[in-house]
This record gives C-alpha cells, structure tokens and sequence, in this order.
C-alpha cells in the first residue's frame, strides 16, 4: 500500500513482558482507524512506537511510503510528520492559543509574523478563532482540545495520532466532541489513529477499528462487522451488549432450550455443539399468553433513559440481555424470540 501507515510484526517488551507482541494492520490514507481495548492492553505502547517517542524490539513501521522504523533504520520524531494528542492536550500555559498553535512552525525557524499567519486558517478549521488571544486556563476541555488539533495541522502533520483525547471530559461533552473529531479528521485530510478503552466512542468514530488485548489484535474490521460477527468470545463480550450462550447449530439454525431461531456463521462452521452470540436488539419479548419462543425469568433491571434493560435467565441456566420500552418486573415470567444470532467461529 502506497501511503497512510503500515505496521509489520511489531514487538515491544518491557522487563521480559510483551506490551505490543507481533501486530500488524495497515491504514488507508484519511482513514480514521480506533484502537480499542483495556488499560493496559498495549495501545499507547503503540501509538508511542509509531510516533517515534520508542523504538521497537522488532518489526517494521512506514508512513506514507517512508520506512521510519526497522531493524538499522530509526526516524526521529519531528521528521516523521506525526502529530501527537494527549489525554492532557499538553498545551503552552504561558502563551495564547495562537501562539500555541503558531510554535511548530516558529520552533522550524519560520518568522514569528509568518508564522502567526500560517496558525490562523488552522484556528478557523477548528472554530476557535475568536478565542485567538486567550490562555488556555481559559478554556473549556473541548476548546483545548481543539486548539491541541489546531497545532498538529499547523505543524504539517499528515499522520495524526490521538491518545484518548475525550477521556478528561464530561459525558455531555464528548459526545459534542465525537462530533466534531469527525469533522476535523474529513477537513484535515489526514491519517489518523485514535486509541480508548471506551467502546461505544470506538463504534462512534471508526471507519475502521481494531480490538486489542495483552498486546495483540483479536480482530480488526469496520464497527459493524465487529459488532454483528465478532470471531471471538473475548471480541463479542467486550463489544457491545449480549449474552454468549451455547447453542447446537445446523444449516443456518440454532437451538437453544428446545427452541430454534435463524443463526450466521463463518463458511465451514461445523454443525453441532457451538457457542452463539445474541444481541438484545435481536431479542423479541412475546405478547403475554403467546408461549411459542424460549421461556425465562427476569433477574435483574435498569433503567437507561428511555430504556429499560433486563436479565432473563433461561431454563438451562444461560442469561440474555433485553432491551425493553417498558419496566419489566423481578421475578416476571416472559417468553422471547430471538430473531438473529451469530455463532462464534471454532
């Protein structure tokens, strides 16, 4: 692939511990590509690596075309044409926000004049040009964090690399914010890799997103074929809501209590004893009287706001998630259909 970034057998390790461990994946240019995975899984160990701020034990990274880091080859930083955005924004308390988003290109030697003019059509991409002169103490998160993207335009930078840059906001707040990482990343042109933990801002935000864990990726794709046909246990219970169960599959059907319902599966899937997993949005629950579908017995309630989700334990033992307009009862008798059900490959 000519351009955007590449990534080949990468390793880190830390004391004998593996913190990024053989991965590999490639960016398309302007993609929007989110890491997602639990503290500690190995994500700012990577976005680290690919900035330049470590060096890797092994493997190889190009960005748009130029190897800048491989066995005998090692790129600083500042030539790798990177933008970096922390948690914490990292900005300048001392200077305004123009002076913040003008310093790369003063710390390259271009006139301070100058390059108070090149910052400012960066100001404008963000919004934030009519709070040129203030300080950022006088911000609020999300304008720091915007003047901090306003700086990594400004800087020249093709790859932009954000480390769980909504993680210090509200919950209000980054919602608005998604919004507008979206539209900064089509305005900017750029490639951009952004790591959370959260999986429903990875949902968000990917064009195309992978999930992590002890150092790996355990599947990469878009968020929707992530979400409806995760390729394992640990893929489908960290992303989005649902109950793993097991099932018997054959010929695009899955039984479950005595009770059969449409399930997808990989090419090959072996018919026989498998593990399913249903979406509560897959989940039907059935007019009282109609004892047609797989009995179950609320266990648990909450309320979501507009929703209330529910535990229904089966016979069997096994436990689905509801998603319900109306509040169900604790200890209430219900019979469900599923619609839909996907089984996890062998």
């Amino acid at each position: 692939m000519e351009g955007g970034i590449e990534v080949f057998d990468l390793g880190k390790e830390y004391e004998g511990t593996a913190a990024v461990d053989g991965v590999s994946f490639q960016v398309a240019p302007q993609e929007l590509f989110v890491i997602v995975g639990e503290s500690g899984c190995g994500k700012s160990t990577l976005l680290r690596l690919i900035a330049g701020l470590d060096s890797p034990d092994r493997g190889k990274i190009r960005l748009h075309g130029k190897t800048v880091a491989a066995e005998g080859v090692t790129v600083s930083p500042e030539a790798r044409a990177t933008g970096f955005v922390f948690q914490s924004y990292a900005l300048w308390p001392h200077m305004t926000v123009l002076d913040n988003v003008a310093f790369p290109l003063e710390a390259k030697g271009i006139p301070r004049k100058t390059a108070m003019a090149a910052a400012e059509p960066h100001l404008e991409t963000v919004s934030l040009k009519h709070l040129a002169k203030r300080k950022p103490d006088a911000l609020s998160g999300g304008q720091r964090q915007r003047v901090a993207l306003a700086r990594c335009l400004a800087g020249g930078a093709k790859t932009i690399l954000m480390d769980e840059p909504l993680a210090n906001l509200d919950p209000h707040l980054r919602a608005t914010m998604e919004r507008e990482l979206l539209a900064f990343h089509r305005s900017s042109g750029a490639t951009t890799i952004y790591i959370t933990h959260d999986q429903r801002e990875a949902m968000a935000l990917a064009d195309r997103m992978a999930v992590m864990r002890n150092g790996r990726f355990l599947q990469v794709g878009t968020p929707q074929d992530v979400y409806d046909r995760p390729l394992s246990r640990e893929v489908a219970e960290f992303i989005g809501q649902g109950a793993v169960v097991p099932v018997h599959y054959a010929d695009g059907m899955a039984d479950l209590d005595g009770v059969a319902f449409p399930a997808e599966a990989v090419a090959g899937q072996t018919p026989g004893a498998a593990l399913a997993i249903l979406r509560p949005e897959a989940i039907e629950i059935l007019p009282d009287g109609d004892e047609q579908g797989i009995a179950g017995t609320v266990r648990g309630i909450f309320y979501r706001g507009g929703a209330w989700e529910a535990e229904l334990e089966l016979a069997g033992g096994a436990v689905l998630s509801l998603s319900h307009g109306a509040r169900l009862e604790p200890g209430q008798s219900l019979h469900v259909r599923v619609r839909r059900a996907w089984i996890l490959p062998e």
